[in-house]
């Protein structure tokens, strides 16, 4: 997402930046003091999402730049910034999409931007999850790394269960495919051991509440994930573009899946 975030005055325009930075980490945001700045860049080609812009601004000012701007993009959203309650009606006139008062706070910016853009708000906070091809899961946009790989194959096997709980003998049957009585011992300690680390994993990004312990039996909070296996499970015809006949790949008990998944397609 390519934002705009307009104000003259260089503390405020610092505060504008790092707030929509804390809502947005990975959005490309570009700074002008001069709305006539910003004028030029979209009339070179630029083509930002969103706009934020301060309202008492040298000529031309955020009323008079909407109003240019309108002729290039109509339909841009445009949020003002402004230490005067009085212009909200200029605002809504101008058919801005909100407005922010000054000292501007990375909650107000939440609030408006999940009115134009709720899908980009509701999964900023959740682990993203890949699942078509290898199993990848990302906090952020970073990989999330686990002190085990059987902890990442544990977090792979609730995924694949979508929400339903499991017992620590389905998961060790298979993750370890174990059935005597001696290893079968040894594999519920090691799977104590993986939950535990999966627990602390997820805690420090913030997300523990995504493992769900019932009793012996453990399970994913599908709300938790923004993955690519489920918005496909709830018929997203474009994620289902995106499923190539691979599921994750590196784990043989995923056949099953994969293969309910490829009768799906067809």
């Amino acid at each position: 997402m390519q934002i705009f975030a307009i104000d003259d005055e260089p503390e405020m325009q610092r505060l504008l930046h790092r707030a929509i930075a804390e809502v947005l980490p990975d959005a490309g945001i570009s700074d002008f003091f001069l709305a006539s700045d910003a004028l030029d860049a979209v009339a070179a080609g630029e083509k930002p999402d969103l706009i934020f812009s301060d309202i008492e601004m040298p000529s031309p000012n955020g009323l008079e730049f909407t109003e240019r701007l309108k002729t290039l993009i109509p339909n841009i959203p445009v949020i003002f910034v402004t230490q005067h309650k009085e212009y909200a009606l200029d605002a809504y006139r101008l058919h801005a999409r909100g407005y922010v008062l000054k000292p501007v706070e990375a909650e107000r910016i939440r609030e408006e931007i999940q009115q134009i853009f709720p899908e980009i708000i509701e999964n900023a906070d959740k682990i993203q999850v890949r699942c078509f091809g290898y199993f990848e899961v990302f906090w952020q946009d970073k990989p999330i790394f686990f002190g085990r790989s059987r902890t990442k194959e544990l977090l792979a096997f609730l995924v694949d269960h979508v929400g339903g709980t499991v017992t620590a003998e389905e998961v060790i049957a298979a993750l370890y495919e174990e059935t005597s009585a001696e290893k079968m011992k040894m594999a519920k300690q090691n799977l104590r051991n993986l939950v535990n680390d999966l627990k602390t994993t997820l805690g420090k990004i913030g997300m523990g509440k995504a493992l769900v312990r019932q009793g012996s039996s453990i399970a994913i909070n599908p709300e938790c994930l923004d993955c690519d296996y489920y918005r496909m499970l709830r018929g997203d015809s474009c994620t289902a573009k995106l499923f190539r006949g691979q599921y994750m790949e590196q784990y043989s008990w995923a056949e099953t899946t994969k293969g309910m998944l490829e009768f799906r397609k067809m």
